[in-house]
């Protein structure tokens, strides 16, 4: 009688370019994207602007920013491609 094996699982909850940006989020933004979160919201990119850098999350349709200090901005003007 053959053995059966198991079958591959991935145990990540997140895609691994989503660990990368996390990786780089300071502590404050890490704090406030964990918040948002609970909402939906999930980490799309950072942009660097004027030398801070700028966490860019979305949520279905929604957007949101965090700057370096964990401020979130749920309304932002940024455009998005």
């Amino acid at each position: 009688m053959p053995s059966q094996k198991n079958p591959l699982v991935d145990r990540r909850k997140e895609a691994p370019e989503q660990l990368i940006w996390w990786s780089k989020l300071s502590l404050a933004q890490k704090f406030s994207a964990s918040s948002l979160g609970k909402f939906g919201y999930e980490l799309s990119f950072i942009r660097n602007e004027t030398g801070h850098s700028l966490a860019v999350l979305r949520c279905n349709s929604g957007v949101a920013v965090i700057t370096e200090d964990g401020d979130i901005n749920t309304a932002p003007n940024i455009k998005m491609r």
